[in-house]
């Protein structure tokens, strides 16, 4: 066994409920458990502005699965990250008090802007150091997060972040019979593009497009989706998806194999399941306008993000990190 402690890092988001447990390690960290389920927080938010208590239900007892994982593995140290379901919420501040009292964690309600800063710092090590500027994008259930990054060999710097309420759970819900369409699903696409268009007029971007000065970086269940359906996989292989460079006509592809695709071949794909058949293409709109208002050619897929950073964070505040720990 090793002598260096374990952290875990918890992200309660608007679909997921996400953990990983991971020991320093000389060179980052090693992950030595992991959960990850489904649990819809933000359904039907977009309508009501409360958390159902059938979704509350379900995310509490995902959280109960997660303190049976955290008391095995002897856990240091852990940190519970709220996002955009428990923000909107009115009775958000109402479900992280019932989440501590019932499990124990203590969630951390955080702002979009450090949602965002958590997804760069987890995902970081896939950027190119030698292009100095970044596009970083997290589409998420509830929420869409950019972030505009000055980036160097000797670290990155962030120099601007939106957030936008529109992610795939929302979108899915409010606009599900315009995604069915072919002119619906356009006017989706457009609708988001001008909700980023302030971020181009602040940073021109597109200005920089030209000469390898902009790289994209993009973190989400979309686009590791969308990155296993370009490699044909039967069954979803992190390790062939994280750092995969995907071209835009790539994209432009597998979008119009999901449109073709009825609900029940989506839920039948092992790299979509049931799950997520009804929120893919609000995904893949979401990112086409990204595409669209940033027509860079191709970008770089992370499945890593708010977790990653969290675990880092963690253990730079605790000066573990970089450490290998002894073998026993």
């Amino acid at each position: 066994m090793s002598d260096t402690p374990l952290y875990a890092a918890l992200d309660l988001g608007t679909n997921n409920c996400r953990m990983l447990v991971a020991r320093p390690t000389a060179r980052g960290f090693r992950v030595v458990d992991a959960f990850s389920r489904v649990t819809r927080l933000g359904e039907g938010l977009g309508a009501s502005g409360r958390l159902s208590e059938a979704a509350m239900d379900r995310t509490l007892d995902a959280l109960e699965a997660c303190v049976v994982k955290l008391e095995r593995n002897q856990v240091h140290r852990a940190r519970l990250v709220a996002t955009e379901a428990c923000r909107r919420a009115a009775n958000g501040p109402e479900f992280t008090a019932r989440i501590q009292e019932r499990t124990g964690l203590k969630p951390d309600i955080i702002s979009s802007s450090e949602e965002a800063r958590l997804a760069l710092a987890g995902s970081a090590s896939l950027l190119d150091p030698m292009v100095p500027w970044a596009l970083v994008f997290d589409i998420g259930g509830g929420s869409t997060e950019l972030v505009w990054v000055r980036n160097s060999p000797m670290g990155q710097t962030v120099m601007g972040v939106q957030s936008i309420p529109t992610g795939v759970v929302t979108l899915a819900e409010q606009w599900a019979s315009e995604l069915a369409s072919n002119k619906g699903y356009a006017k989706v696409v457009d609708q988001i593009g001008r909700a980023f268009a302030p971020f181009e007029s602040l940073h021109t971007i597109a200005s920089l497009m030209t000469g390898n000065l902009v790289q994209m970086l993009g973190t989400s269940g979309t686009v590791t989706t969308l990155g296993a359906l370009h490699l044909g996989l039967e069954r979803y292989d992190r390790s062939k998806v994280d750092g995969l460079e995907l071209g835009f006509a790539d994209i432009a592809a597998v979008t119009r194999r999901l449109a073709a695709m009825s609900h029940e071949e989506r839920a039948a794909h092992p790299c979509i399941g049931p799950e997520r058949a009804d929120l893919v293409l609000a995904g893949c709109a979401i990112l086409e306008a990204v595409c669209r208002l940033w027509p860079l050619g191709k970008l770089r897929v992370a499945d890593r993000g708010v977790r990653e950073g969290v675990l880092l964070g963690m253990m730079r505040e605790d000066s573990t990190l970089g450490r290998g720990g002894r073998k026993a």
